[in-house]
């Protein structure tokens, strides 16, 4: 039988201010799942009473954010205006275009008390006839994202198309991103017809055609078709769609033209992203190097 894991991807553990993220993606050698070139699963994270989520204002250019949570809030600011919360099954969209900067942290209410911070943030690449559109932000409520049940296994389509149903959420190429509830014996629904697909292990192992897939990992998935099931309850997610192409990476900033990406570092050493609105912390400074860069030719 034919392998069904064409790559099997661990995280890499990072810390940002005693906050631990897992990294999928990027990965040196993979050039991301469809247009998804970047995946951090958050948390858990539990911050105590005063604590909270504090990610200083920062650019991003020609990407797409989506952030999304399983548990906590988190307050999204930007430099078009932008101020949103972010809870629990709704997903925030931000399309940073020819360029935006926003700040992330934990709202002033959710400080008071001992409270917890988990969920996943993924950006997609634009096409290159939409890197430089003009940024904007959408907010996309719960209530708004379908669900369906198949196989007994909850699932709601967060972007794109699948199973019949279509998401609401603003897209530019094919792009799917999917979160599944199974139950342990239960077999996941794969989606069809999608050009490159991943699935991720949240809480517990899956079985993917025979092979294990470990709990926060990452699993690019060869064509055909493949029977998924879970060892015991988890969710999981399915990543995928349209492959865009190269894409240069460094820091925040992605691009189809390595050039862009040296005229964003200028231009925010410069202060011409503008301020983010009512976020008077300090900007996070551009790094001196960043050893997840995909720059080489």
């Amino acid at each position: 039988m034919a392998e069904a894991i064409r790559y099997s991807i661990e995280p890499r553990k990072i810390q940002f201010d005693g906050f631990q993220v897992a990294r999928l993606l990027p990965r040196i050698g993979i050039k991301g799942v469809g247009p998804w070139l970047f995946f951090d699963h958050m948390g858990p994270h539990q911050f105590e009473a005063g604590q909270g989520l504090d990610v200083p204002p920062h650019p991003h250019i020609n990407l797409a954010t989506v952030t999304y949570l399983f548990e906590g809030e988190i307050l999204h600011k930007d430099s078009i205006g932008n101020v949103q919360s972010i809870t629990p099954g709704a997903i925030n969209l931000m399309v940073a275009g020819a360029g935006i900067a926003h700040s992330e942290r934990g709202p002033d209410a959710l400080r008071q008390s001992r409270h917890s911070v988990h969920g996943l943030q993924l950006w997609h690449a634009l096409p290159e006839e939409h890197e430089e559109i003009a940024a904007s932000f959408h907010h996309y409520p719960v209530d708004d994202l379908p669900r369906t049940t198949l196989n007994g296994v909850k699932i709601r389509l967060l972007i794109g198309e699948a199973f019949g149903l279509t998401s609401p959420v603003r897209t530019f190429s094919q792009t799917l991103y999917a979160e599944y509830h199974l139950r342990a014996g239960q077999s996941a629904a794969v989606p069809e017809d999608v050009e490159e697909l991943a699935v991720y292990a949240i809480d517990s192992e899956l079985n993917v055609d025979n092979e294990i897939l470990a709990p926060r990992r990452l699993a690019l998935l060869t064509e055909g078709t493949h029977h998924i099931y879970a060892e015991s309850s988890t969710r999981a997610v399915f990543i995928g769609g349209q492959s865009l192409g190269k894409r240069y990476m460094w820091w925040n900033f992605v691009s189809s033209r390595k050039d862009r990406i040296g005229k964003a570092i200028d231009d925010w050493k410069q202060g011409h992203f503008g301020a983010v609105y009512d976020d008077d912390g300090t900007p996070a400074p551009l790094p001196d190097s960043d050893s997840y860069a995909l720059m080489s030719d």
